[in-house]
């Protein structure tokens, strides 16, 4: 079965690639993997990392891998809950005391200046790692693109402190709204433990784990490996970008400041699906931990709702298969409705801006990763591929 279904997704990694670089059908570069709870059954690579330079794709190739690095913060947030360190439902300001100083805004007044009150309540890091803080994105929410255009408020692609001070979009606990909330996780991270972000990944995630190729700060030798983001025009040509997060960053963002590969976010996957173990048997997370992953955290009246492209150049809007329900664990999105790939309710899964996309199904024991570097996101030829990718993984599944 392990080598059908490899063949079956090398044809549709191999496909994605091909085709004029001015149409719709096509990705410059693609690598994707696919595990179960022993090891990968499939990694393969196609296309180029430049399109300027023809370099080659290579499954070892760097990713800037943007908001799927949310679910490392979150993992390292849970691992400070179980030692005593983090109480999840105490106020964030507690651990993170800058954000303390945030208001709530309520629109702008007649002279384009923004309303600000006190929030009705205090965030906690439950209403970071579940999107329910009031943080927002600039490229998702028009109150905040219009505070960027208008105010000065600096993108969190710059990664600097200044990016983080946004006001909050409503009261914390109050809606569900995709955005910054995990860059401020991380902040309480480094609260408790006295030092930046990717220190304490490094010690506690990524060294246990064997990911030698992760960081907020890229090694040089990272950085020659690293694939070029490509931006989609509105006729469908790809134009290499130089837009990239900032190798050296002033704040390791831990809602999508990583640089990776695909091996090693599969060793992340793993990881999940083997209760939280590495592969030597060190104890990650707790079953319990993990088991918060694989549960929806939301209230009854909240889900996950579309993301809409309010930065065209960014992301389109963007949903995993409208209709279909939605919640959020700690910290990935989580399958209320089975999607028709074949993925069931009960799993985990979420994505990156430059069209990175995963998912983790604990019910049957496998994982996968699909990495471009395209702009904007919800790109139809990289979201297409890596449906095709998951549904042929179940059909595979399926057919034995």
């Amino acid at each position: 079965m392990s080598d059908k279904l490899a063949a079956a997704l090398d044809a549709i990694v191999q496909s994605a690639s091909r085709g004029p670089v001015s149409g719709h059908g096509r990705v410059p570069g693609v690598v994707a993997g696919l595990t179960d709870r022993t090891g990968e059954i499939y990694l393969g690579s196609s296309g180029v990392r430049d399109l300027s330079t023809d370099t080659a794709m290579t499954t070892d190739t760097v990713f800037n891998i943007w908001s799927t690095t949310k679910a490392i913060t979150g993992t390292a947030c849970l691992q400070l809950v179980e030692s005593g360190d983090l109480d999840l439902h105490a106020p964030a300001r507690e651990y993170a005391p800058a954000i303390a100083e945030l208001q709530v805004i309520d629109g702008f007044d007649v002279a384009g200046q923004p309303i600000l009150r006190a929030p009705a309540s205090d965030i906690t890091t439950h209403h970071l790692l579940t999107h329910t803080a009031g943080f927002g994105y600039d490229f998702f929410n028009q109150t905040y693109r219009r505070l960027a255009e208008e105010h000065g408020q600096p993108s969190v692609a710059t990664a600097t402190r200044a990016a983080l001070q946004t006001p909050l979009l409503f009261d914390p606990g109050t809606r569900w709204e995709y955005g910054s909330n995990i860059d401020w996780a991380g902040q309480v991270v480094e609260g408790i433990a006295g030092k930046r972000l990717g220190e304490v990944c490094q010690d506690r995630i990524f060294g246990p784990l064997g990911m030698t190729t992760s960081a907020f700060a890229p090694t040089a030798e990272m950085l020659r490996g690293k694939a070029r983001h490509h931006q989609r025009e509105e006729d469908g040509t790809l134009t290499p970008s130089d837009f990239e997060a900032p190798p050296v960053p002033d704040v390791d963002f831990g809602g999508h400041g990583l640089f990776s590969t695909v091996p090693d976010y599969l060793r992340f996957i793993r990881m999940w699906l083997n209760e939280g173990r590495s592969a030597s048997g060190e104890q990650i997370l707790s079953p319990a931990s993990v088991d918060l992953g694989f549960q929806n955290q939301l209230p009854d009246n909240l889900q996950v709702t579309m993301l809409p492209g309010v930065i065209e150049w960014l992301s389109n809007d963007a949903e995993f298969f409208p209709g279909l329900k939605k919640t959020w664990s700690y910290t990935f999105q989580y399958t209320e409705d089975p999607f028709p790939t074949g993925r069931p309710t009960g799993a985990i899964g979420w994505a990156g801006l430059a069209n990175l996309f995963y998912w983790i199904d604990r019910e049957n024991g496998i994982g996968g990763y699909w990495a471009t570097q395209i702009l904007p996101f919800a790109d139809a030829s990289s979201f297409t591929g890596f449906v095709e990718f998951e549904s042929a993984t179940y059909a595979g599944i399926a057919g034995g």
